[in-house]
This record gives structure tokens, C-alpha cells and sequence, in this order.
């Protein structure tokens, strides 16, 4: 008469799927956790970039005091800076909120704004400075020097 019971075959035929089984959980919770913080950078450097279209929208095109004659910062500091063409060059880090203040919580991250003249006819075709009514600006952020996302958008000058 056979014993009631399970071979050491079956046993061991077990063993090697429920391991498998938890080898498969934790790789799937390991793809899920990165996923989740590529999600939150994203969503951080969303917030970033939308802070500094705020920043901008009151701002004029081009400098209410010099006019044309100064593509750049005429004004040595940020909370003086009184148009977009001000803003060109600029990196942030930590970056800044549309009320200028620094966001310390952020500081392994980078805000990077370039301001261009484009063409009237061909938003993507950049010319030189202040010979077009149209700037665009864009803003890269960067997370520990690894760019995450970049936005432009054009602004008219009148």
C-alpha cells in the first residue's frame, strides 16, 4: 500500500513555480515604481514650465524703456527683469514660480529658457533679433541634467 502524500518531485515542481511566480511580482513592481517616478518628474516638470509661462504673460515683447536696441537682460536682476527678451539664456536652478521666488523643494531640477525671433511666415524658422513682430520662447527642464520635457509657445510683439 502507497503512502498518502506528495513526491519529492512535486514538491519541488512547486517550489519552482511559486519562485518564479514571486520573481515575476517583484520585476513587475519594480517596471511599476519607475514608472511612477518618470510619471512624477513629468508632472513636476509640467508645473515648472507652466510657472514660467505665468511668469511671462504680463510681460511685454520688448523692453518698455530701451525699445529695440538691447536683445538680452538690460537689468542685472531677476526681479527687475521687465520683458521676455530678459528672460533669454536664463537657467534656473533651483528653479523659480511665476512669483520669482525659488523653489528649494526643487532643486535637483533645472528651468532653461531660450527666446527667439522667428519669422511671421514660418513660426519654426528662428531670424535675427528684432527683425520680426514674433518671439517664441522656450522653456527645457531638466532633472539632474537629464532633460525631461520642452514646451514653446510664439508671442506677438503687438
Amino acid at each position: 500500500m502507497r503512502k498518502q502524500g506528495f513526491t519529492l518531485v512535486e514538491v519541488l515542481v512547486a517550489i519552482v513555480l511559486i519562485g518564479l511566480a514571486i520573481a515575476s511580482l517583484v520585476a513587475a513592481n519594480y517596471s511599476f515604481t519607475r514608472a511612477n517616478g518618470a510619471g512624477v518628474n513629468l508632472s513636476t516638470a509640467e508645473f515648472l514650465i507652466e510657472q514660467i509661462r505665468e511668469l511671462m504673460a504680463p510681460l511685454a515683447v520688448i523692453d518698455p524703456d530701451t525699445g529695440i536696441s538691447v536683445f538680452g537682460p538690460e537689468e542685472s536682476s531677476l526681479a527687475d527683469y521687465d520683458d521676455l527678451d530678459d528672460f533669454d539664456s536664463a537657467n534656473f536652478c533651483p528653479p523659480i514660480n511665476a512669483a520669482r521666488e525659488t523653489l528649494n523643494d526643487y532643486a535637483n531640477f533645472t528651468q532653461q529658457i531660450t527666446i527667439e525671433n522667428v519669422s511671421a511666415s514660418d513660426f519654426e524658422q528662428v531670424v535675427s533679433n528684432h527683425t520680426s513682430n514674433f518671439i517664441r520662447v522656450t522653456v527645457k527642464v531638466f532633472v539632474n541634467s537629464e532633460q525631461i520635457n520642452s514646451v514653446s509657445w510664439v508671442r506677438a510683439e503687438y
